[in-house]
């Protein structure tokens, strides 16, 4: 596409469809994450059971990704968005109508909370190639920021809004409200009259095996680009930080700061890392018209890093509160700038590819295994030894980013950052 540095984001009509498919999506998916478990537990009182909620929504990503990655790249991406938005409507939808028929089971929800996120894949897999095409190389920081801002909000005032709608509301009906905000995004998406994919790239015949032979073609790409290379390594040590952490979360505030489960000073210190991906999301914009992502990754990460390691230190709350947020802060500079960074600089056919496959190891990989981690090793060392031990994880990062060609190509400018 030709792009108008002069005309803002907020002003272009297929971004503005484009954010608000995304910020309805984002207040549907935190009611589902909120009330499926509830539901699970309402109809099995199973500990275990509702536990499982969590890993079956995850679990996809790992076991898909690779592949929707792939095919989205090959695939119209406007299409391939659309469908995997009504697709997850009527899957979603399954669940209030069983629940009003008196049909509604336990391998029923547990279904829908895998084959959700399993479509999901693919709708990731092509945002991944749509935001370059849709925005431009050069804007591309700036769009996810302005979708993170979104995040970031939705994180902060949507949990506690179910909480208060599941006083006078079942959760399976309000699993509904998730599947309404799916067909407007796909409402929403249709409406895009910029081209997401370029139609004029020939793709061999689609086969089992040339599916692999793509496959492989974006993960040899993320391994053999220095800087792509990098912020994966970075992305994946932040997320085994972050997701040992978040897993400790409620014990850290119980038992280290003192506040039990519940009330106001709790919900306070918990939801500090909201507010500090917020901060972050919001200020970025701005200095993305100064500097590039991967020098603001650079400067953020060993800031995201000693702030990890001091958060579980503090025993007043408001501390803890306090370093929680500056690290969210810097955490989620970290991530946004890694993930624009890969966009800026992965040719347009890989873009789907590589960026599901960066996520698959850090986020699918580095979260999830930081917090199976951080669980086992909370009962040999304690909570407050294994924080400390997980957060520290992220001084790898550092080391990776600041001795790799990364620093010279973020010294350089945007330009050399394509430079493998």
């Amino acid at each position: 596409m030709t792009e108008d540095p002069g005309r803002t984001l907020l002003r272009d009509r297929d971004f503005q469809r484009y954010a608000a498919a995304r910020g309805l999506s984002l207040v549907g998916s935190i009611i589902t994450l909120v009330a499926l478990p509830v539901l699970v537990y309402r109809l099995t009182g199973s500990a275990s059971t509702t536990a499982l909620v969590a890993g079956l929504e995850a679990a996809p990503y790992a076991v898909f990704g690779l592949f929707a990655g792939a095919l989205s790249d090959r695939w119209n991406r406007r299409t391939v968005m659309v469908v995997a938005d009504v697709c997850s409507a009527l899957l979603l939808a399954t669940v209030p109508v069983a629940h009003l028929l008196g049909m509604l089971t336990v391998p029923h929800v547990l279904a829908v909370a895998f084959l959700g996120p399993t479509v999901g894949t693919f709708f990731d897999g092509a945002v991944f190639g749509a935001v370059p095409m849709l925005v431009g190389r050069s804007r591309i920081a700036q769009a996810n920021a302005y979708v993170w801002s979104l995040q970031g909000v939705v994180e902060v005032v949507m949990p506690a809004a179910v909480g208060v709608a599941l006083a006078v509301l079942h959760p399976a009906t309000l699993l509904l409200v998730d599947a309404l905000s799916f067909l407007v995004s796909a409402a929403l998406i249709s409406g895009i009259t910029r081209p997401l994919h370029d139609s004029s790239r020939q793709r061999p015949p689609l086969t089992p095996r040339q599916v692999l032979v793509d496959i492989r073609e974006g993960l040899s790409y993320l391994w053999q680009h220095a800087g792509v290379r990098t912020m994966t390594v970075v992305g994946f040590t932040q997320c085994v930080g972050g997701g040992g952490f978040v897993a400790l979360m409620v014990v850290w505030i119980d038992r280290q700061l003192g506040l039990g489960t519940e009330g106001l000073r709790f919900g306070l210190v918990y939801g500090a890392w909201a507010v500090g991906g917020l901060l972050a999301s919001v200020t970025l914009p701005r200095l993305l018209r100064r500097t590039t992502p991967a020098r603001v990754a650079l400067v953020a990460l060993p800031v995201s890093a000693v702030l990890g390691v001091l958060t579980p230190v503090w025993s007043l709350w408001w501390a803890g509160a306090l370093s929680l947020l500056v690290w969210s802060a810097a955490y989620t500079l970290v991530a946004v700038n890694s993930i624009s960074y890969r966009q800026q600089v992965t040719p347009e056919h890989l873009l789907g590819r590589v960026n599901t496959a960066g996520r698959m190891l850090a986020w699918g990989a580095g979260w999830t295994g930081g917090a199976f981690v951080a669980g086992a090793l909370s009962g040999v060392l304690g909570v407050r030894p294994t924080l400390f031990v997980m957060t520290g994880v992220a001084f790898v990062g550092v080391v990776v980013a600041w001795t790799s060609p990364l620093r010279a190509n973020a010294r350089a400018g945007a330009g050399s950052a394509n430079v493998a």
